[in-house]
């Protein structure tokens, strides 16, 4: 299996999705105050890799994903529950890069990408942001 199409599967595990019903790479992450503490992605989701990693929330989850050919940093949203929101997604280095804000409903997945390189000695971590309220991932790193 090539390392695009596990990476597609890995990130579609962590969405809890299939490859029918959604594209991979989706995102946005609800600012609601019902959103539980960060947690990771089922080991099964990013086996093997620290490119895939996933912060649940009760209504919904967060995901960076770190892609090869082309080289692009998608980080995406499936929103579970609660009412509609206004949120945008972001990556974070050193300083943060913000995608336009969206609108989310229940049901529907969000995601931003962008196409770029990124070294290997850095971590990257998936931002939402959303009602004053800044949500992100774990850190996710290239292997190289």
């Amino acid at each position: 299996m090539s390392r695009r199409i596990a990476l597609t599967v890995a990130a579609c595990v962590a969405a809890g999705t299939s490859l029918i019903a959604a594209p991979a790479h989706a995102s946005v992450r609800d600012a609601s105050p019902q959103a539980s503490a960060p947690t990771s992605a089922p080991a099964a989701a990013a086996a093997g890799s620290d490119r895939v990693k996933c912060t649940s929330m009760s209504n919904g989850q967060l995901c960076i994903s770190l892609n090869t050919s082309p080289s692009r940093i998608e980080v995406f949203y499936t929103k579970k529950a609660g009412s509609t929101i206004q949120a945008r997604l972001g990556f974070r280095t050193n300083s943060a890069d913000w995608g336009p804000w969206k609108t989310i409903s229940t049901g529907e997945r969000a995601n931003t990408t962008w196409n770029m390189s990124y070294p290997c000695n850095k971590k990257y971590v998936g931002l939402l942001q959303a009602n004053g309220q800044t949500f992100e991932t774990p850190p996710a790193g290239p292997t190289c």
